[in-house]
């Protein structure tokens, strides 16, 4: 095409895709990608698990403050990652960017193993966490393009829930790998990331088939590709619906502008960036700050022996990923405001009054962990719509960045923070330290599901370029 003349494309494909009935394809591309979670899940799991070991360890003997700083040299590279892999991904393409992401946390989490002080810890978490803040990027976009409307809400919470799978697998392995009389903990903890990329290395066999997003496509000016994918995915469906489908026009372009990508974020959607940067922060500080201090609350709190942990964590992880399959369907039923705040107030309230009875030390260690479960039950379909809304209410051209944005100002604000801030209450020794810093987490929870109930948007069962009109889009042609 002539410099700066862009291509109009007229293109059924969006409604195609998001009236199709769920079929093998939709599955399918779910287990290949959504599978990241599973990843990352073990990955946080096993820091967090391992930490008495790596106090104890001859080699590198961390303090709680040190293990602190891990768990934040872990968030601040996903918060980079995020950024630059989700701007790539954007440019790129989807499918091009899942396989580098997943490269770098594949290779990052194998060096973790041969650690040797605690900054060689710090920069291969790092580096870890910058291949896992792609993959939230790379992959939330991705499967939010190929599920159909009316089943987007409750699958992009059970994948981004299947964390939680992973936090299990992670906390049983621990619980083997960490037992001194199996293996000694020094080679325990060091074998448990080098597990972890093994397992890492069978998803890219399973990628290999994934195609890219015919939506991405059609905006880049490739059209006859999309179409050709999109006629792919509606054979596994079986029979096509007859009636036409809606035309969506649009100019291609091969990348959006910075400029006008930091417009659209805060400017032209603002309020919609006030939702997500509620969304995603009150969530970040809320888990991060208690997750990636379970272990030590556990151990300094209640005495149990570091390689028993995990035990406790698996009732945590059940009531975790429970929660988004249980719950996940209200979201595309009840709708995505009252869900969506209900979640986050109720969570919110519930972690203030599970801190009150720690505080009182009316709780056993068990019943702390039955506690959280009940807590994180609600919290983690909130947490996990809070990826839905920055994806699906920002146009597609810059919906990996967005979700990269809001995901590192989040994280970066709430989640880098916390487990430093959490380390240094439990140094303290005193409940009453842990407490404060609960209903900091609480009062955050509260204050992000108000503003979602009064600011939210109403996507539940629509297409995304309805929700969110594309920056690409030309004008509809008028009626004959």
């Amino acid at each position: 095409m002539a410099a700066g003349t862009p291509t109009l494309v007229e293109t059924t494909i969006p409604a195609r895709l998001d009236r199709l009935a769920w079929n093998r394809f939709h599955t399918l591309v779910i287990v290949a990608l959504g599978i990241t979670w599973i990843l990352d899940g073990l990955e946080v799991t096993l820091a967090g698990a391992i930490s008495g070991a790596l106090k104890e360890s001859p080699t590198l003997r961390f303090t709680n403050t040190d293990i602190g700083y891990a768990g934040t040299a872990y968030l601040l590279g996903a918060v980079l990652g995020a950024l630059g892999f989700g701007w790539l991904t954007d440019r790129w393409g989807r499918k091009k960017l899942f396989f580098i992401t997943l490269a770098v946390y594949l290779t990052a989490t194998f060096l973790t193993a041969f650690s040797w002080n605690l900054w060689s810890f710090c920069l291969f978490r790092f580096l870890t966490g910058a291949g896992i803040g792609g993959e939230y990027t790379a992959i939330n976009s991705t499967i939010q393009e190929f599920v159909p409307a009316k089943y987007r809400g409750r699958v992009d919470l059970i994948v981004n829930g299947s964390f939680w799978i992973g936090a299990a697998l992670g906390a049983g392995g621990s619980v083997v790998l960490l037992n001194p009389a199996i293996l000694d903990p020094e080679h325990g903890w060091r074998l448990c990331f080098v597990i972890g990329a093994g397992l890492g290395l069978g998803i890219l066999v399973l990628r290999r088939w994934v195609p890219e997003s015919p939506r991405w496509l059609v905006t880049h000016g490739r059209a006859p590709e999309g179409e050709r994918i999109a006629k792919q995915i509606e054979t596994h469906a079986g029979a096509r619906d007859p009636t036409p489908a809606a035309v969506t026009r649009l100019h291609a372009r091969t990348h959006t502008p910075l400029a006008e990508v930091f417009h659209v974020l805060f400017r032209l959607h603002r309020q919609r960036a006030l939702v997500g940067l509620a969304l995603m922060g009150a969530q970040a500080f809320f888990y991060n700050a208690v997750f990636f201090t379970y272990a030590l609350v556990l151990t300094d709190f209640y005495g149990v022996e570091t390689g028993r942990v995990g035990l406790y964590i698996l009732p945590f992880a059940a009531g975790n990923f429970l929660g988004p399959v249980l719950l996940g369907r209200f979201f595309d039923t009840v709708g995505r405001r009252p869900m969506i705040a209900g979640t986050y107030i109720l969570s919110g309230l519930l972690l203030a009054g599970s801190g009150w009875l720690f505080q009182q030390e009316m709780l056993s260690a068990t019943g702390q962990t039955l506690a959280w479960m009940v807590v994180f039950f609600v919290a983690s379909a909130a947490a996990s719509s809070a990826y839905l809304t920055v994806g699906e209410t920002f146009p597609l051209e810059i919906r990996a960045l967005a979700i990269a944005v809001f995901y590192a100002i989040g994280t970066g604000i709430g989640g880098a923070a916390g487990p430093i801030l959490f380390g240094a209450l439990v140094d303290t020794g005193s409940r009453t330290s842990v407490f404060a810093g609960y209903l900091f987490g609480s009062a955050l929870m509260v204050g992000a599901g108000i503003v979602q109930w009064i600011w939210g948007v109403a996507s539940e069962r629509r297409s995304l370029e309805d929700v969110a009109r594309p920056l690409s889009a030309a004008p509809a042609l008028p009626p004959v």
